[in-house]
């Protein structure tokens, strides 16, 4: 940098000159050294900025905070410098919110407001889970309203496109538990007990438990953004005015949808699940296809498998009833749409996993025996 454009300071008695460029590419390798002779700068002094070749917001800022964001009253500089020392007064003394400090007032007012916002939340899903009930029954008394087009939507994105994804996670699932349980087996004897253990886990908790955790990710966050988008466009206010129940026909198909195809997607995944656990019995334990089929008929009690159907139907309700409500809490911006889903698909989970584990607690003693 040449020396007329170096940024510089030089004070000779009461008369503070300076010059040079205060640019913020200038300033870098200088800030402190000229932070510290502004700061040994007499006050009061008589300030020229005539030698000043460039200023921008930076070398502005920084004079404006050696100053205390007032101009000096003997200041002598060029109009425009003057003009954007004026308009960068307000900024100057800007600083960062002071770091908030934890305290125990502080912390319980924060879980006071957690506290009530879920209960707020729990308090809207209720309602929705109100006007839900009331439109099914609604929608028995007179079935020629039942919104026929949007539940085969809703099966067809849902439970058919879903089949290629849950059986593929059904199959692998069935082959690590498989080989996993191959090698202890093995170890004691009990070749054929591979039968029994594939077939009861993957039939009466994984298949249901990853077909709903599959569906949620795909289908419940796919659900909660299609309506949050169409609060954002304001669709669901022209349904209003159009006199459209937006639960009848948004809500009902899609909650009512995943109830009907959850036991469905959760039996394909059963089934993927038990021949990949075939396949390994068959090369690792030398148990044929045969005999694994004809062995696993006594293996999986038929209570195991409405036990399966029973819960895979919560699961999916769960599923679109939480997608559906976070759908409909979603406000008018971007950021709400993408933390909405978020919440979403965490809760839809989160309630899967403790739904099936009430259900493992409470029916404990059915479907091991006919």
């Amino acid at each position: 940098m040449a020396p007329e454009t170096a940024p510089g300071l030089n004070v000779a008695g009461g008369d503070i000159r300076v010059q040079g460029a205060w640019t913020l590419a200038a300033l870098g390798p200088r800030m402190k050294s000229l932070r510290r002779a502004l700061s040994a700068a007499p006050r009061g002094g008589r300030w020229d900025l005539s030698g000043l070749r460039a200023l921008d917001s930076a070398g502005a800022l920084l004079l404006l905070g050696a100053w205390g964001n007032h101009l000096p009253t003997q200041l002598a500089v060029s109009d425009a410098h003057r003009q954007l020392l004026d308009e960068l007064r307000g900024v100057a003394l800007a600083r960062l919110p002071p770091r908030r400090r934890l305290s125990i007032t502080g912390t319980l007012v924060a879980l006071g407001a957690r506290v009530l916002a879920g209960l707020v939340a729990a308090r809207q899903a209720l309602t929705l889970l109100g006007q839900l009930c009331g439109e099914l029954a609604a929608l028995i008394a007179t079935p020629r309203n039942i919104p026929a087009r949007e539940l085969s939507a809703t099966l067809y994105k849902a439970g058919l496109l879903a089949l290629p994804i849950t059986g593929l996670v059904g199959l692998l699932i069935g082959v690590v538990l498989s080989y996993l349980s191959a090698l202890q087996l093995r170890t004691f004897g009990a070749e054929s007990l591979i039968v029994d253990l594939v077939g009861l886990a993957t039939v009466r908790e994984l298949g249901p438990l990853l077909a709903a955790i599959l569906v949620a990710g795909r289908s419940g966050s796919a659900m909660t953004a299609a309506l949050g988008v169409m609060r954002l466009t304001e669709e669901l206010d022209a349904l209003r005015v159009m006199g459209v129940a937006p639960v009848r026909r948004l809500i009902v198909p899609r909650v009512l949808g995943l109830g009907v195809l959850m036991p469905l997607v959760a039996f394909w995944t059963s089934a993927c699940g038990i021949v990949g656990g075939m396949l390994v019995a068959d090369l690792e334990l030398g148990l044929g296809f045969g005999q694994f089929l004809e062995a696993l008929p006594e293996a999986i009690p038929v209570g195991t498998y409405w036990l399966s159907a029973g819960k895979s139907v919560v699961f999916g309700l769960v599923v679109g009833l939480i997608a559906c409500h976070y759908g409909l809490r979603i406000e008018p911006n971007t950021t709400s749409l993408g933390a909405e889903t978020t919440r979403s698909v965490v809760t839809a989970i989160t309630l899967v996993i403790l739904v099936n584990a009430l259900f493992a607690i409470a029916f404990r003693d059915v479907g091991w025996h006919d």
